[in-house]
């Protein structure tokens, strides 16, 4: 297939279809964008603990581990992924209706569980699907991911605001909408068609995620994101507790998103020069320093933009990689599998246990130089298991020895 004979009007690749792509990045991410940084603010404001907070973030992230496998298999074996991300979108805004209605820990632990385990079904189908339709042209993923950062930053910033005028209830009012918006734009996103009868002898998944260097991969990955339990579930408390404001915690956590911008349009390159596993190791070691210098320095604003800076290496580059090593590591009927096997451990399980070991840790902020502390510890061990793959193994695709 040409690159010409792809672009036609009505096209999964034409122009339209990637414009449509990146509006829903720039939502799925702008939602996270709302709910990661000021989920906490918004807790506190209905009076629960850091305790509380930080379980309440563990028990919702737990419905990461079944949810993606769920939803990925169907989408694997029907071949209906763009169905089953509109699925996802329109589940997880009724769902998500509930929070007005509820006030209690265990009450909003179910309505945020349950939109997660909705919400699941949205990202790795949107990854999928965009691999697929860039494939065949010249546009790259990171240039139709990198609007994801772009609605991250501006819903971030623009929340972070209002907060400085509005209530503590500001990030599930804006979330209502957000989500509504992102069913809408899902319902014109065209799936490129795949010949499934010449995808269906690559035998099972676990033929291939049990080999050395995704193991070594995935458990890298999951103690990264364990390492950013104190980040997502309370660094925008960590900032208020030293004086920041709401907009000037905004744009410190939009500035982060903001380097991604650019990561994201070098990505392809980056990856084609050094190789995933050199890109994965600095980008782990990066997230080390920068979890130490918000443990040891956070009071100075200029040490805060320069480790926000690195957000571009802990989760952009690194998310990129781990797309790209997916996606050429496993045969095409697993592609959605395996992308939700990813977001299910690393995000899922190593999230879940960040949030919750944040949560027990943090005291009202009282410990929050060790809780920062101990991230860096653990992200250094990301780095340290990485050591078990050779980076020849991890340039290698799976199908070359399968």
């Amino acid at each position: 297939m040409n690159k010409a004979s792809v672009q036609g009007k009505g096209s999964a690749h034409s122009t339209l279809n990637f414009i449509l792509l990146a509006v829903t990045y720039l939502l799925y991410f702008g939602q996270l964008g709302v709910l990661v940084p000021y989920l906490g603010i918004f807790l506190d404001g209905r009076g629960f603990s850091s305790a509380d907070i930080g379980n309440l973030f563990a028990v919702i992230t737990l419905s990461r581990i079944i949810g993606p496998s769920l939803w990925a298999s169907l989408a694997d074996k029907t071949g209906r992924t763009a169905f089953i991300l509109r699925t996802g979108c329109l589940l997880s805004a009724i769902c998500f209706v509930s929070v007005f209605y509820f006030s209690g820990f265990w009450g909003l632990t179910l309505s945020f569980g349950l939109m997660m385990m909705f919400w699941t079904a949205v990202l790795p189908q949107l990854e999928v699907i965009t691999m697929q339709a860039v494939a065949p042209t010249n546009i790259s993923y990171g240039k139709v991911r990198l609007w994801g950062s772009i609605g991250f930053i501006v819903f971030t910033v623009a929340v972070g605001k209002a907060l400085d005028i509005f209530s503590s209830e500001t990030p599930v009012i804006v979330s209502m909408g957000v989500l509504s918006a992102l069913f809408v734009a899902s319902l014109f996103i065209r799936q490129p068609d795949i010949d499934r009868h010449s995808v269906t002898s690559a035998g099972s998944i676990w033929g291939y995620v049990t080999r050395r260097p995704f193991v070594v991969f995935l458990l890298s990955a999951t103690l990264l994101q364990v390492s950013f339990g104190p980040y997502y579930g309370f660094f925008a408390l960590y900032l208020r507790d030293l004086d920041y404001t709401g907009q000037q915690t905004g744009l410190l956590i939009a500035l982060g998103v903001a380097a991604e911008v650019g990561i994201f349009l070098l990505a392809a390159r980056l990856i084609q020069r050094f190789g995933i596993w050199w890109l994965l190791m600095v980008c782990m070691l990066l997230t080390a320093l920068r979890w130490y210098a918000f443990a040891s320095f956070a009071h100075y604003v200029w040490v805060v933009i320069a480790a926000q800076l690195i957000h571009a290496l802990s989760f952009g580059l690194t998310h990129a990689v781990s797309v790209h090593f997916i996606h050429r590591f496993l045969p095409a009927q697993f592609h959605s599998r395996g992308q939700a096997l990813y977001i299910s451990i690393a995000f899922g399980l190593g999230g879940a246990v960040g949030n919750y070991g944040a949560g027990q840790l943090w005291d009202q902020g009282a410990n929050a130089q060790l809780t920062f502390g101990l991230a860096a510890i653990i992200a250094l061990g990301s780095a340290i298991v990485l050591l078990g793959s050779r980076e020849q193994q991890m340039k290698q695709s799976a199908l070359t020895r399968a």
